[in-house]
């Protein structure tokens, strides 16, 4: 009898969250599956016709490349360049409050806001970052159509690193002095310690850094899409953006529900590897 009444009291505690994402989370995702075997105008049964066509949609697999590359920049570049503020900010320095604050700053303000600002900053014409450069005797550049996806990562790293070394300084805060005690009275220096003890205890932190770094690059959209617009031609057109093109330009909601399901797959997929070379370096 207690055994089911602590069960009941169990389920009784688990039902809001589970309502909460069976309404939010799965129940949409069902609808989009659903809405992806179905063609544009929601009335011909097609089966898995969306998703095969996907497979061999030349602008599909570019995006989806563009996308990869994108990721994979952004993730390594913000997890070291996050990384390092944190070992430098965790350190006994006059003022590190105000710095970690300031840091913080670009990660809390809109993407929007984020994305107008870079465009002005980089405009060829106008912008401030060309004035700096012929200020100093440097020829000015033409940064979103010579280097227009390298200038997406700088900036979603410059947007994200605040974040990633608040991360990283809670990691670096869990771990306890001792052991860097005992490597100084051994003889080690900072490069030896950081390698040999902040690295591999930080293993759970960058796990996640790494992984909530990846679904949000996989997902980005709202950035290139004001900073660039998809292009120059479509350099910088990421998976969600050709996503929303199909959507809402080409009007085939079947397609894009498709392509957000086969998103879906990947970011899936990708993150559970992320979970099992995590559980193997733990191991």
């Amino acid at each position: 009898m207690t055994r089911r009444r602590q069960a009941l009291t169990a389920w009784l505690f688990l039902t809001p969250a589970v309502l909460f994402f069976a309404l939010l989370f799965f129940l949409p995702i069902g609808n989009q599956l659903l809405t992806g075997l179905y063609d544009a105008d929601g009335v011909s049964f097609v089966g898995l016709g969306n998703f095969s066509r996907a497979f061999g949609d030349p602008e599909v697999l570019h995006s989806f490349l563009i996308t990869l590359a994108y990721a994979a920049g952004a993730l390594v570049v913000g997890t070291a360049v996050g990384l390092g503020l944190a070992v430098i900010l965790n350190q006994a320095l006059p003022g590190r409050t105000l710095f970690r604050s300031v840091l913080l700053i670009p990660y809390l303000t809109s993407v929007s806001i984020v994305g107008l600002l870079w465009r002005n900053i980089l405009d060829p014409q106008v912008g401030i970052l060309n004035r700096l450069l012929e200020a100093i005797g440097l020829p000015g550049q033409t940064w979103l159509s010579t280097h227009p996806l390298a200038t997406i990562v700088g900036i979603t790293v410059w947007s994200g690193a605040g974040y990633t070394m608040v991360l990283f300084l809670a990691g670096l805060q869990g771990i306890p002095g001792l052991y860097y005690e005992a490597a100084r009275i051994d003889g080690a220096g900072p490069w030896r310690r950081f390698f040999a003890i902040t690295l591999p205890l930080l293993t759970p932190t960058t796990l996640f850094v790494s992984i909530i770094g990846l679904i949000s690059t996989l997902q980005q959209f709202a950035l290139p899409y004001i900073v660039t617009g998809g292009g120059p031609g479509n350099a910088t057109s990421l998976y969600a953006h050709r996503l929303f093109i199909v959507a809402f330009n080409d009007n085939d909601f079947g397609y894009a529900s498709a392509l957000s399901v086969l998103l879906l797959l990947v970011v899936l997929v990708l993150s559970l590897a992320q979970l099992r070379i995590g559980d193997r370096a733990n191991a």
